[in-house]
């Protein structure tokens, strides 16, 4: 993304939260810079958990959930998976003091589109060797999806996008190869130039990099309280684990390695161990 594109992002940034402090409080502070609530599969519920002194922990069956905020308002902020039933749906949530408390969300339906394509029979099945490597690396990115670091101060999480292009192919579309259904697609596609730099859109600690089969070249940030953000098809790399970014620092850039058709970022969300709509956490 161009610095002037980024600088004029962060500038109505601080005016929108400039006017919503001063308008509605703390309150309208903090829901200027949450994603946009969308509780259907592959969305974002936005659970208010009330006031309090110290950050409630907050939990869905065994998975952690990120909890923001601050005494004044604390919020949920939970993933609904591609595969959520529709209805009502529940977490728990304690606080420093008091009782475990349940409280109920529900889950709206939504149609993604779908598209049918015919394409020669080896392009659909993985040879055995491709395979076996993709089965390695799909562990190893289990282990890398299951990481929980404790959630960052401050409620900031509404992002910058990675880099600047069309939109070529959106979450959630189901892509049908000679009549046998894949999972939908889990991220966003934008299109951009070979070479284009890919930006970190909230501060990270890089958490995995790699050579992947299907994502080519391959960067993870981890945001805290299980954001993480995923970077695929990266022609080049230009962080290792460990590194700490800012805001629109570059970990890499734009390329068609791994399975790809041509030149594009593949931009992934990950909240509590499933894949978003990484469009809700972008400014409108």
């Amino acid at each position: 993304m161009p610095s002037d594109h980024l600088n004029m992002h962060l500038s109505r940034r601080a005016l929108l939260l400039a006017l919503t402090a001063g308008a509605s409080g703390p309150a309208a502070f903090a829901q200027a810079l949450l994603p946009r609530d969308s509780s259907v599969p592959g969305g974002i519920a936005l659970i208010p958990l009330g006031p309090g002194g110290e950050r409630p922990s907050a939990h869905q069956g065994q998975l952690p959930l990120l909890v923001t905020g601050d005494a004044s308002a604390w919020t949920a902020v939970v993933g609904i998976p591609l595969g959520a039933s529709i209805g009502r749906a529940q977490i728990q949530v304690q606080a420093a003091a008091g009782p475990l408390r349940t409280l109920e969300y529900t889950v709206g339906p939504k149609k993604y589109l779908e598209q049918r394509l015919t394409v020669a029979p080896g392009q659909v099945e993985l040879a055995p060797a491709d395979l076996a490597r993709h089965e390695r690396e799909r562990e190893h990115q289990a282990q890398v999806m299951a990481t929980f670091s404790p959630p960052t101060q401050g409620t900031a999480l509404d992002m910058v996008a990675p880099v600047a292009g069309r939109r070529s192919s959106s979450f959630g579309l189901r892509r049908v190869f000679n009549g046998q259904p894949r999972a939908p697609h889990a991220g966003m596609d934008i299109a951009a130039a070979s070479g284009t730099p890919v930006k970190a859109p909230l501060p990270a600690k890089v958490l995995d990099t790699g050579d992947y089969f299907f994502n080519g070249g391959t960067v993870w940030l981890d945001h805290g309280g299980g954001l993480l953000t995923l970077y695929c098809h990266l022609s080049e790399t230009s962080v290792q684990p460990g590194d700490v970014l800012r805001t629109g620092e570059v970990l890499g850039a734009v390329g068609a390695t791994g399975r790809a058709t041509g030149p594009h970022l593949h931009w992934g969300v990950l909240l509590n161990r499933t894949m978003v709509d990484p469009a809700l956490f972008l400014s409108a």
